[in-house]
């Protein structure tokens, strides 16, 4: 093993170096690749954010030298390839993705960017900086230094508004009360074009429709202090136009819910709430569409308003375009008062619509294959803005990597029809005022799924739902489905999967109760839709609640369940929690986390939670380094019987930790390294498990654990996924024989997306 490994490295080496040379032989003779710049720093007082300072220069050091990639140039040995009298075509197709031309010696210009450096470190209060630079030249390479004397720099004393007009000025100086500029910071230009900025959003938020941040100039004064301190003045420029320094306000709002570019034509206009709605009544009724809109007639002008309200109107789902305009009233601006016209210009979609979808699907059980759905859109189907759709779909699945023989390919057929109410459906009436940032959608849906397993079983199962799902800000969702009925029926059961039901009484139980009914709630915290951050968090959590107020209407049957029209109902309650961290290292590099746990307690009627709700681990989206469900419960090790250790695999408790990190290798292939940890276990120890998948206080050590490697292919968002991985820790093993990395045997892993 570790003559494997000497060897592997010395080979490593070899190439490096076979590499770099390779492309140091295809530099011009007089010429030197330049490798890039490095910044020294020298200061005679201690420097507030060196480090923040150092990468703000950095950004300046022009040019940038030859990305390389574990010492090797990938980018510039293509370049030199491509000078060859006939390129193949590989050379010429990678070129273009990754090719770059050789940044030489005699490209910088180091006097250039000195006077670069020495501007910004002016803009951030270090004046009279001097700046040196000097190359590092050796054979076929060379770098660059640049060297930087910093003096003390200019703070801040006090920070005053100049004599304004009025109102402005009073405006003005209640924003100045929330400034981030306070005694002792350094001159930053940066910063003072951020309080401008921030100026200006408070200005335009009291109605200053006309007002420009540019307006403004501060002046730095030093001749009060002799030890590099300035006061700030924020004053105006000069001939600032007199209708910018003046409140507007909305006096009328034209609403144009049915707006054609091509046909404006206005055919009929209602008023409804203190707002003109122009051909409405006939498309989308004016009672309706009303909430959507915050604006007010006499109201100040607000950006804020106006974005909220072109929000809620897109996520309607009926329209392409939102588009609001004001208009100046010209003729009744007063030196206090300006008057506006808000034209709401809406242009829908067309009200019906066909989609065809050629599906690629992977599923978080392993499965993987095409599909094909059909979906038909009938929008503002009463008038209201509801949608209808209608989606048929057919399927053929096979298990990716699998391993088994029976029971490893699927067809599913389905047919789901979905309306959706853009507005609460509630029998007691609900303000919209209650919701600030958007009205929440009531979805009502209906589908039957026919799935057949081969060589195994064949399930019909049917699900009606009603619920709610509303933003209640940037970040978070929620989803709560008060009404949840499920129905599904076992047919056409094979032998073999007979005999799995007759060796797993504990799975044959999950399956007899057909009937499940309850409540789902779902909350959501997305900090990842922010992707320049470099702390990014996302939470999600779930409540599954069954069989409580169907059991009002049950009758107890001669094996004492209760059941209704028949149908024995399932009792259970179920949570978990999904929780991920991103923390972003540069611009597409990141060490992504999660943690997941879950647990389903069955109570009353149900002495095992139905099997579509237990929790399972391994595959794809779970802990890679083992197949879909052969992980747990506990510390079972199963049988030599494939087809019945496949489907026992489950439990009510599951535990989940993973780590990745991420890193591009060559424009749209990325790369990954990984380790993922988890199990699942049951609250009661079964006779079936030989009372092995009992959780305890010893859970620790009952993990599963694995590590590998990945290669994702991500054009534009789309992402196709390939993972490796092997365990180095199998709770089904004996104690002393757990930790054994099975590097030799890997589980290949395949699935669409990240895995979080």
């Amino acid at each position: 093993m570790k003559f494997t490994i000497k060897i592997f490295s010395i080979l490593s080496i070899i190439i490096l170096v076979m590499q770099s040379c390779a492309v140091k032989k295809f530099v011009p003779e007089g010429e030197r690749l330049y490798t890039g710049a490095e910044i020294e720093i020298e200061s005679d007082s201690i420097i507030d954010n060196e480090k923040g300072l150092k990468s703000v220069l950095e950004e300046a050091l022009r040019p940038k030298p030859n990305k390389s990639f574990l010492g090797m140039r990938p980018g510039l040995h293509l370049y030199y390839k491509m000078q060859q009298k006939k390129p193949n075509f590989i050379t010429k197709f990678l070129y273009k993705k990754i090719g770059e031309e050789p940044v030489y010696e005699s490209d910088v210009k180091p006097y250039q960017v000195e006077e670069i450096l020495l501007n910004r470190l002016e803009n951030r209060g270090f004046f009279y900086s001097s700046a040196k630079s000097e190359f590092d030249e050796k054979e076929k390479e060379a770098s660059l230094t640049y060297r930087l004397r910093v003096p003390r720099p200019y703070t801040m004393k006090n920070y005053k508004v100049d004599s304004l007009p009025e109102p402005i000025y009073s405006e003005i100086k209640k924003s100045v009360e929330d400034t981030k500029l306070s005694e002792g910071m350094r001159f930053d230009l940066a910063n003072m074009k951020m309080e401008r900025e921030r100026i200006d959003t408070d200005l335009k938020g009291e109605g200053y429709y006309n007002f420009n941040s540019q307006f403004m100039i501060f002046e730095a004064d030093t001749n009060q202090y002799k030890k590099r301190n300035f006061d700030l003045f924020l004053r105006f420029k000069k001939d600032v136009p007199e209708k910018s320094i003046v409140p507007y306000k909305i006096s009328k709002i034209n609403v144009y819910a049915n707006y054609d570019i091509q046909d404006s034509t206005v055919k009929e206009t209602v008023r409804f709430n203190e707002k003109s709605f122009i051909n409405s009544e006939d498309f989308f009724k004016p009672k309706y569409l009303d909430p959507f809109i915050t604006l007010k007639e006499g109201q100040l002008y607000s950006p804020a308003n106006s974005r909220n309200t072109a929000r809620r109107l897109s996520t309607i789902g009926i329209y392409k375009f939102v588009n609001i305009q004001y208009k100046e009233q010209d003729s009744l601006l007063t030196d206090s008062l300006g008057i506006l016209e808000a034209n709401i210009f809406l242009s829908p979609l067309n009200r019906r619509a066909i989609r065809i979808e050629l599906q690629a699907v992977t599923k978080s059980n392993n499965f993987a294959g095409p599909g094909l759905a059909l979906t038909y859109s009938n929008r503002d189907l009463f008038k209201g803005g509801e949608t209808l759709n209608t989606t048929a779909k057919v399927g053929y699945e096979f298990q990716a990597g699998g391993g088994r023989e029976v029971g490893n390919t699927s067809i599913e057929l389905g047919l789901k029809n979905e309306l959706i109410f853009p507005r609460v459906i509630f029998p007691v009436k609900i303000s919209n005022d209650f919701f600030k940032y958007a009205i929440p959608k009531t979805k009502a849906a209906v589908s039957v799924d026919y799935l057949s397993r081969t060589k195994l079983y064949t399930l019909l199962s049917a699900t009606a739902q009603f619920g709610y799902s509303w933003q209640a800000n940037r970040y978070v969702t929620h989803e709560i489905i008060p009404v949840s009925v499920n129905y599904t029926k076992l047919m056409k059961t094979s032998v073999e999967f007979d005999s799995i039901l007759d060796k797993n009484p504990f799975l044959q139980r999950s399956f007899e109760q057909q009937f499940i009914s309850g409540l789902n709630y779902s909350f959501t915290f997305n900090g990842m839709i922010d992707t320049y951050k470099k702390h990014q968090f996302f939470v999600n959590a779930n409540v599954d609640i069954a069989g409580n107020s169907i059991s009002l209407f049950g009758k107890e049957n001669e094996d004492g369940k209760k059941s209704i029209l028949g149908m024995e109902y399932a009792q259970y309650a179920k949570t978990d929690i999904d929780f991920r961290y991103h923390f972003k290292i540069g611009k597409e590099q990141l060490i992504a986390t999660r943690l997941f746990g879950g647990y389903g307690m069955p109570y009353g009627n149900s002495d095992v939670m139905p099997y579509v709700k237990q929790y399972y681990s391994g595959g794809p989206y779970s802990v890679r380094a083992f197949r879909i469900r052969s992980l747990g419960p506990g510390t079972y090790q199963g049988d030599s019987d494939e087809i019945n250790n496949y489907y026992d695999r489950t439990g009510n408790i599951r535990l989940e930790a993973n780590i990745e990190y991420r890193f591009p290798i060559i424009s749209f292939l990325k790369g990954a390294v990984f380790a993922d940890a988890g199990n699942v276990w049951n609250s009661k120890g079964n006779e079936v498990y030989n009372y092995e998948d009992k959780f305890t206080s010893n859970f620790i050590n009952e993990l599963g654990m694995g590590a590998g490697v990945g290669l994702r292919v991500d054009v534009q968002g789309f992402v196709i996924r390939f993972d490796l991985a092997a365990p180095f820790h199998d709770p089904s093993k004996d104690k002393e024989d757990r930790f054994d990395f099975d590097y030799k045997n890997p589980i290949f892993n395949f699935g669409i997306g990240y895995p979080f």
